[in-house]
């Protein structure tokens, strides 16, 4: 028999990475929250790969951080191996990654839902979803409590809907053998949510006793000072390693043998896979003349045997994966402990959302994570953020929140889901912004922390500690600009050896430093009165003069683009009445309902002269 359980500000639907900062922002800035999670086991789980950041993410999780979030923090203090990866490259996409004790990281944002005021965590299946009579969201559970809640947050991750595929065997589950929401589905197509089938998959574990790690290649110690969270003082202590492996023409042929009983192959898995993650047997057909195929042993935690074999996700019959892994060189004797599978799952198009990721539609009601067709842990944790200080603003009565595309990773992320759409999961890459030399990660606090600290997640005593870190690097740029460095033998010879120009006379450190042969480490012998500061104070610095002009010619385009989101369009625009809007451009424009002329511009479909026709709009309604 139903019975009312109880009233909340906020409801979160799921205990996953942006189920997690949703709660916790949303609890934060004030609103009475509650996080439903299937099982509570599934807080902070990574069903998948046992790692935080990697190219890209690792910019969103220090955003993340620079905004009041968790992930950073969390992942700092569970990490057991870290490396900053691109440094061959420039320092837009330098990305920290981090090796993550799995349990260790669920232990630790389990506890602070736990601690944290206006918070309460229940495990629970959410089956139905109404409004009712108030105009408040009513959840009901599988054992028929009933709670309410002004506004509902949707992190169902790959649980909505959730189907295994291994070879010929299907059933209904969630990730790593948990119960599945199989009823919530239905009670989103009576709101008339245009859901769809996404895929994703996850590779074997294996026991490390079975390893042969004598004939593998070791990655190298990649240990930084650089860490996820502002706060965090580093280095963090590498306390394992990750190993290369190479799959081999024995590997490939077990493959192909098999591959008709390949569900991917045989029709079986309707669900569209990640692009940029595919099966391993999706690679083995798409990349045919390719002699092998290189893929990472990674270490789950540090009180577990289990190894995580990263690009080895398949999800053909248990007896076949076990045969091509043991054709791999090191893998001769490996025992399997879990066993690779395909996942299918129910997720929103994320055209149905606006840029806070509320619904269009459905007031009070928001999207966040793999629920919007995105993939990846810190994709989910950035929108979990997002829309838990949309639905706590809402609750206060206060204006939402927006990030646009020029202040983060994190604005292009949303940006992307709710003006483009996505095909198949969603995968930030440093290549999807158009502003990535601005958009570094070493500069997320400069960006991101007054935003959090106005909003409420940043505290006063971090804020002034991020306003000290600015008086040191404004410090330190007005001495490089008045510093003289000195024609010296010693100088010359550095110059000469770096080839590049000796001089004739003093010049100002910061020319020096301006030079892309040279880097701050160089010159500190010729540096007398360098202060001692930390590292991260002179990257900084470092970065910035030697692109100053291209971060110029970026900050210019920034304020181009500014120009035309600041230029918002009523809710209940009539597109229908304008006149000289092509029809395609229309139809995208009453579907989306951007919420600017930015956006309106970024619509496949969309063109210039649409644009103008809009902007004519505008001024005649003196908007």
């Amino acid at each position: 028999m139903e019975y009312f359980a109880k009233h909340y500000d906020i409801a979160v639907i799921g205990g996953g990475h942006a189920g997690i900062e949703a709660a916790l922002a949303a609890s934060r800035l004030g609103a009475k929250t509650v996080v439903f999670a299937i099982n509570l086991d599934s807080i902070g789980n990574m069903p998948c790969n046992p790692s935080i950041g990697g190219t890209s993410k690792g910019h969103l999780v220090r955003e993340i951080d620079a905004l009041g979030g968790e992930m950073g923090r969390a992942a700092d203090a569970t990490q057991i191996q870290t490396r900053m990866l691109n440094l061959g490259k420039g320092p837009a996409v330098h990305s920290l990654r981090a090796q993550i004790d799995r349990r260790e990281y669920q232990k630790y944002m389990k506890h602070v839902l736990e601690l944290q005021e206006n918070l309460d965590v229940k495990q629970a299946e959410i089956i139905d979803l109404t409004r009712n009579e108030a105009g408040e969201w009513q959840l009901k559970t599988r054992l028929e409590a009933v709670y309410t809640a002004k506004c509902v947050i949707i992190a169902s991750g790959t649980f909505l809907g959730g189907r295994i595929y291994i070879g010929d065997v299907s059933y209904e589950s969630g990730p790593d053998g948990m119960f599945p929401a199989t009823e919530l589905s239905a009670a989103l197509k009576k709101l008339n949510i245009p859901l769809r089938r996404f895929k994703t998959g996850t590779p074997s574990r294996v026991n490390r006793r079975s390893v042969d790690f004598s004939v593998l290649e070791k990655q190298e110690d990649g240990e930084t000072e650089t860490t996820f969270s502002f706060e965090t003082k580093g280095p963090n202590e590498n306390k394992s390693f990750c190993y290369i492996a190479y799959t081999n023409d024995e590997t490939k042929k077990v493959i192909l043998e098999n591959l008709d009983r390949s569900p991917l192959y045989s029709g079986k898995i309707e669900g569209i896979g990640p692009r940029y993650c595919p099966s391993f047997e999706d690679k083995i057909v798409r990349f045919p003349d390719k002699l092998r195929h290189q893929f990472f042993v990674e270490p789950c935690g540090l009180d577990t045997e289990e190894l995580y074999l990263q690009g080895m996700s398949s999800s053909l019959p248990e007896d076949v994966q076990l045969k091509f892994l043991r054709t791999i060189k090191g893998l001769e004797n490996v025992e399997v402990m879990r066993t690779a599978y395909a996942i299918e799952y129910d997720c929103v198009d994320p055209l149905a959302l606006k840029p806070t990721l509320e619904f269009l539609d459905l007031e009070g009601l928001y999207g966040a994570g793999q629920f919007n067709g995105s993939s990846g842990y810190e994709e989910a944790a950035a929108q979990g953020l997002v829309a838990g200080i949309n639905a706590a603003r809402k609750v206060k009565g206060e204006g939402e929140f927006i990030l646009d595309r020029a202040s983060s990773y994190i604005g292009t992320l949303i940006d992307d889901l709710v003006t483009k759409g996505c095909m198949d999961p969603y995968r930030m890459m440093t290549s999807r912004s158009e502003y990535r030399l601005y958009l570094r990660q070493d500069n997320a606090d400069v960006r991101l922390t007054s935003l959090g600290h106005k909003i409420g997640l940043i505290s006063d005593e971090r804020y002034n500690r991020y306003l000290e870190k600015q008086a040191l690097i404004k410090a330190e740029f007005e001495r490089v600009n008045e510093t003289t460095i000195h024609v010296s033998d010693a100088l010359q010879e550095l110059l000469v050896s770096r080839e590049t120009s000796p001089l004739d006379k003093g010049v100002k450190l910061v020319e020096l430093i301006k030079r892309p042969q040279l880097s701050y480490d160089d010159l500190t012998p010729f540096d007398e009165n360098r202060p001692d500061l930390p590292r991260e104070i002179f990257e900084y610095v470092e970065t910035e003069l030697k692109y100053d002009g291209y971060i110029k010619r970026q900050q210019a385009q920034i304020k181009e683009m500014r120009r035309l989101e600041v230029k918002l369009l009523p809710d209940d625009m009539d597109y229908d009445s304008l006149d000289g809007i092509r029809l395609e451009a229309r139809e995208k424009l009453k579907k989306i309902r951007p919420h600017s002329v930015g956006q309106a511009s970024r619509i496949s479909g969309v063109s210039p002269s649409d644009i103008s026709v809009l902007l004519i709009y505008l001024s005649k309604m003196g908007l």
